[in-house]
């Protein structure tokens, strides 16, 4: 059965996530800021769901049309076969977004949406009044300059939220976007990787899942587990599946440090959890006290932005002090993600490259710097 999925990520992901997707043997069917829509079977929600490390939430897209009033909304949506997935008697809340669209009211648009949904079941099933009191199935709505997509959530919780960090230091980054920041700094097993700045440790913890090739949602549950249209069976072979695939004679080697000894023990008991233990070390350590040690690295960190954890100008401070540590690691490249606009020139040098990420709804800029410092420019 060919059914369209809907994966959504942070802003900026979109290309990763596509590829992810391909990756995993889907054909992408459309691409815009912050989700990719793809065809798959009904084995792709469990595959998805368990492989997917750059998706917020994945989601079973029922129909796109044009939906420029209140009218187009209702027929658009009373059109879709919501009787194939949702049971007579189970519940479905709606909730959605509007973007730049003339129906903008947001819950004008739920009440729409609810009644035209309650009113083809009803149809369907023969009933005037739905009970809603079974398995509960959230249906989102998108509209974008005018055009509507329909679709039920499939995740549940966020897929951002593996399950190895139940407790947090202050300023998290979110788990998806450190994903996406080793990915881009090319993780290799001959090369150390080291965040200075650990917090909760995620971005080594990412690190060394990808590494082992230990599937993000390997450890946690799904909402979609309790829809029928999906095969019971096709959420025990994804999970299999995955297990196998993890590397066992993987020799990569993180490092998580920082100042703050709560910190390290957050991120040692997180990377215990994901079962990556075995390949980072974790220790209470200056961030300016880093050293090669003879190796070849990769820093790739999150620092404080000037907002939560320090004022903005002892975040620049800080930025002025890195610049000037930094300096003496050589060959090293540096990866550092953060709100200010002014990093590299308080870090004393220009970006190779940047790229405009966002931690959550954050806006921040990826500071890469990986060409040989020493090396004349032409």
């Amino acid at each position: 059965m060919k059914l369209n999925y809907t994966a959504t990520c942070l802003f900026g992901l979109e290309g990763l996530l596509g590829e992810e997707i391909e990756g995993l043997g889907y054909k992408r069917i459309d691409n815009m800021d912050g989700r990719i829509t793809f065809e798959g079977d009904e084995n792709a929600a469990a595959v998805c769901n368990v492989n997917l490390r750059f998706a917020e939430r994945l989601y079973l897209n029922l129909g796109t049309f044009d939906a420029g009033t209140f009218t187009e909304l209702f027929d658009g949506t009373k059109n879709l076969p919501w009787e194939d997935f949702i049971g007579r008697n189970d519940e479905f809340p709606v909730s959605g977004h509007a973007i730049k669209s003339k129906l903008f009211s947001v819950p004008d648009c739920q009440k729409i949406v609810k009644k035209a949904v309650s009113v083809r079941l009803g149809q369907a099933y023969g009933m005037e009044r739905l009970p809603e009191t079974g398995t509960r199935y959230k249906i989102e709505f998108f509209i974008f300059k005018d055009r509507a997509s329909l679709m039920i959530d499939l995740s549940g919780v966020p897929l951002h939220k593996r399950g190895y960090r139940p407790e947090t230091v202050d300023a998290p980054i979110r788990e998806t976007l450190a994903a996406a920041m080793v990915k881009i700094a090319r993780p290799r097993e001959d090369v150390l990787l080291w965040d200075p700045f650990c917090g909760s440790g995620t971005i080594a913890i990412e690190a060394a899942m990808m590494m082992k090739n230990i599937a993000p949602g390997l450890k946690r549950e799904f909402i979609a587990e309790k829809y029928p249209v999906f095969p019971k069976e096709s959420w025990k072979n994804a999970r299999e599946k995955a297990e196998s695939l993890i590397r066992t004679d993987c020799a990569f080697e993180a490092y998580a440090t920082d100042i703050k000894p709560e910190c390290v023990e957050i991120a040692t008991a997180a990377a215990k959890r994901a079962g990556v233990d075995d390949r980072i070390n974790c220790f209470v350590m200056d961030a300016l006290d880093i050293d090669t040690m003879g190796r070849r690295g990769t820093i790739v960190t999150n620092p404080p932005y000037g907002e939560r954890l320090l004022t903005v100008e002892e975040a620049e401070e800080l930025y002025r002090a890195m610049g000037t540590a930094f300096a003496g690691l050589g060959m090293w490249q540096i990866y550092v993600i953060t709100q200010s606009e002014k990093f590299p020139q308080l870090y004393g040098r220009r970006a190779d490259k940047i790229r405009k990420l966002y931690n959550g709804m954050i806006p921040c800029y990826y500071y890469q710097y990986f060409r040989n410092p020493n090396k004349p420019k032409k």
